[in-house]
């Protein structure tokens, strides 16, 4: 080790023990042995750990084993690829966004389960998920009583690394040391006697900037140098600009009706493209002094602070394009004083939602008329990514909004459907539905009512017809929830055998030839 080096860790390494317990990510890698569950930092692609990891996989390629990975949400830097392409996953959750790892979760080669990202680490400590071994989490910083700074993400790596048996520090020399100072680390505590969290607004702080651990714990220290992966968000289209205008004047109505202040509630946004896009129209709108309590803080988030709509955000995580990522690493200061990163288990807390009275934005991958969503299956069996965090707001929220494009496959598919293949949010927990064609509110609507709304204002006209003649049946055959059984999936059987829903329009134009 050289001399630069040895400054540079030891300005971000105040712990005295560090020298010891320094070594290789390769070393570091031998820890974890074959059928352990390891937990590992990293929420949608921001602060994982990035090079034991890598070790793992190339180790388990002359040395085959297998281990249950538990993170945040998904990784960066293809790790979810590495580690499925070397057979090292049997099992993982509770999230992922990774085409390879999602293939071996489709084949049935890694068993995935799908969970609420509050609900995670919540199982773990009440022991109902096998005990942790280890823990691998990356820092920013390494305190003088041995406590871990993290990076551009908390997600479940405080938790993680207080139930882990052994904890393994990445202290990654390139993270902003900046960072320091941004966490509010609270663990709730053991139930049944547990006291109120108290976050009352998206500013409290009523934790520590770092995880405390028992430093006897830290196993291995390795050190690194490496950046995220950039966000993978497109800009807004035409579509995303009518989904947020849509929303815009909503909101502007409800504030009208003295239903909502012109600052809102709270805002929460689902991970994406389209979510991110709605978020980023807001800065067009007539309000001001928003503040947002959400998962991941996006471009959209950055976008509003510098247009001077947002006030403050709290998230669990910090996810950027590389452009936005320019300007928010280079000027953090700027920023500091506006921001708190969380554990994911206070950022999506069911109880804190609902105490803040959140408008929450997710995406759907499918809704039905009667204002079902389904957010995480293709075709009602295929994993895509998983729930995560959308359900913990959506059924919380005071405002629980779903956005999706009305078509797919450039209009081979239709995201309206009679019946969605794959239930994540029950009609119960859904207020508004949005696409580029309008916005439906179910509020205070029967069935009968949702469906006509849904229909009229968010379908797309190409598959309008097909959707009244499919509820104009259901209602003759009556029920409080009508529906035709025999035809309620055939949309999606169309999808299977045809490969997409364009038969259904055949149908309404040869109902009207006749």
């Amino acid at each position: 080790m050289d001399k630069l080096d040895r400054n540079s860790i030891e300005a971000r390494c105040r712990w005295p023990g560090w020298q010891d317990k320094l070594c290789s990510a390769a070393e570091a890698s031998a820890l974890i042995e074959d059928g352990m569950t390891v937990g590992m930092s990293g929420f949608t692609r921001a602060g994982e750990a990035k090079e034991v990891p890598r070790a793992l996989a190339e180790r388990a390629a002359l040395d085959p084993f297998s281990i249950t990975l538990m993170t945040g949400a998904s990784l960066g830097n293809d790790l979810d690829k590495l580690l499925t392409d070397a057979n090292v996953l049997s099992r993982r959750m509770p999230f992922q966004v990774d085409a390879t790892l999602r293939r071996a979760i489709n084949d049935g080669r890694v068993m995935f389960i799908d969970q609420h990202l509050s609900e995670t680490v919540e199982l773990l400590r009440n022991r109902q998920l096998a005990e942790l071994d280890v823990a691998v989490v990356e820092a920013c910083a390494i305190t003088e009583e041995g406590g871990i700074v993290p990076t551009t993400s908390v997600g479940n790596s405080a938790s993680y690394a207080i139930l882990a048996d052994k904890v393994i520090i990445e202290l990654n020399l390139d993270s902003p040391a900046e960072l320091e100072g941004l966490h509010d680390i609270y663990i709730p505590q053991m139930r049944p006697t547990r006291p109120p969290i108290p976050v009352v607004a998206p500013d409290s702080r009523i934790g520590t900037p770092y995880i405390p651990i028992d430093p006897e714990k830290i196993a291995a220290i390795v050190v690194t140098r490496g950046k995220d992966s950039p966000s993978t968000v497109l800009p807004p289209d035409a579509d995303t600009r009518h989904i947020a205008d849509h929303l815009i004047r909503f909101f502007s109505a409800e504030v009208s009706a003295g239903r909502l202040a012109p600052s809102l509630l709270p805002l929460q946004a689902g991970i994406g493209t389209m979510a991110n896009a709605v978020m980023s129209g807001l800065a067009e709108g007539p309000f001001e002094h928003l503040t947002m309590y959400s998962e991941v803080l996006q471009d959209s988030t950055f976008d509003l602070l510098d247009a001077g709509k947002l006030d403050f955000a709290s998230g669990c995580s910090i996810t950027l394009s590389e452009a936005c990522g320019e300007r928010v690493w280079s000027n953090l200061d700027a920023y500091r004083d506006r921001l708190i990163l969380r554990p994911q288990e206070l950022s999506n807390h069911p109880g804190i939602v609902r105490r803040l009275g959140i408008i929450a934005v997710n995406t759907a991958l499918e809704v039905d008329i009667y204002g079902n969503v389904n957010s995480t299956h293709v075709g009602g069996t295929r994993m895509m990514n998983g729930i995560g965090g959308s359900g913990d707001f959506a059924r919380n929220a005071q405002l629980s909004v779903f956005v999706t494009k009305s078509v797919a496959k450039d209009g081979d598919l239709s995201s309206v459907v009679p019946f969605v293949s794959h239930v994540d949010h029950t009609e119960h927990d859904v207020d508004v539905l949005v696409t580029e064609h309008g916005l439906a509110d179910l509020r205070g609507l029967a069935p009968r009512e949702r469906a006509e709304r849904v229909i009229e204002q968010c379908a797309d006209p190409l598959y309008r017809p097909a959707l009244r003649r499919y509820f104009e049946e259901a209602c003759r055959r009556g029920g409080h929830t009508p529906h035709c059984l025999e035809q309620a999936l055939s949309w999606h059987i169309a999808v299977e055998r045809d490969g997409h829903m364009r038969s259904l329009q055949e149908q309404d134009a040869e109902a009207v030839g006749a």
